[in-house]
């Protein structure tokens, strides 16, 4: 068991900019890797603002030329902003850290705080973080007039959503019963330390989302606590049952590292 301490370093009107916490997160990552600091998860708000991992391509990024700050994690293109409760976990993890037990770990912390206000998630096979599952594609209502056979978003290479309004706008697709994502996971690993982490969609205004293909994903959504359970919700009333899960998952996870499979042998001339 490893003792994991919470920072909240600003909500609301004292929402920290994205690279004054970045800054913060190295200099903790350097302190956890020198061991002067326990196992810390910064929590805190984001004024408005797009970030890309190192996989994001060109044709992913805002049409109109919004500032996009490129950033060392893994992943795609996201949007952080109001409403949206940011967590970056530096833990200190066995070597060779085996980096997909830790994103989902991350993600049972998060099951487990969106289970507790009443919204059923999931994983999805090969796509990180948290969604709440769609209808069955047969079941769910056509686009454009179209049957979902013929989804352009899937069949034309250049069709591109965000030219193409609310109709398949990523912000839309609980209306489309589609899957989407309530939480986006991205995280790095530097000398056996994380850092970035998660961004759990409390009560945004998922509209930013509808600028940039989100995560790199273009048949499926976005969604927020508050959209699925028909509600307001804040981020005070979020921030402690997160913890409380994360507290729960990060502390007791009985860390190993990366199993590292020997390379077969040759087989004999």
């Amino acid at each position: 068991m490893s003792e994991l301490r919470f920072v909240r370093l600003g909500f609301g009107k004292d929402a920290v900019e994205y690279r004054e916490a970045w800054q913060k997160q190295r200099e903790v990552h350097a302190a956890r890797f020198e061991d002067t600091v326990p196992d810390t998860c910064l929590l805190l708000e984001h004024p408005p603002v797009y970030t890309a991992g190192r996989r994001t391509t060109d044709s992913e990024r805002p049409l109109d030329g919004t500032p996009v700050v490129d950033v060392d994690r893994g992943g795609k293109i996201t949007w952080h902003g109001p409403g949206q409760l940011v967590g970056y976990p530096i833990q200190k993890l066995p070597r060779p850290v085996d980096v997909v037990a830790h994103v989902r770990r991350l993600e049972d912390a998060l099951i487990r705080t969106a289970a507790e206000f009443g919204v059923e998630t999931s994983r999805v096979e090969g796509r990180s973080g948290v969604w709440v599952l769609g209808d069955p594609v047969e079941e769910r209502p056509s686009l454009g007039g179209l049957s979902l056979d013929f989804d352009p978003r899937l069949h034309d290479e250049e069709f591109d959503a965000r030219l193409n309004g609310p109709e398949y706008a990523p912000s839309n697709a609980g209306q489309r019963r589609e899957d989407r994502k309530l939480a986006a996971i991205g995280i790095r690993v530097a000398k056996g330390v994380t850092m970035h982490g998660f961004a759990l969609n409390v009560n945004p205004d998922n509209t930013w989302f509808d600028r940039i293909v989100p995560c790199g994903i273009r048949d499926a959504g976005v969604t927020s606590l508050a959209y699925e359970l028909g509600r307001d919700l804040t981020i005070a009333e979020v921030l402690p049952v997160a913890e409380k899960h994360l507290r729960d998952v990060l502390e007791h996870a009985e860390l190993a590292p990366r199993v590292v499979e020997a390379p077969a042998a040759a087989a004999p001339a």
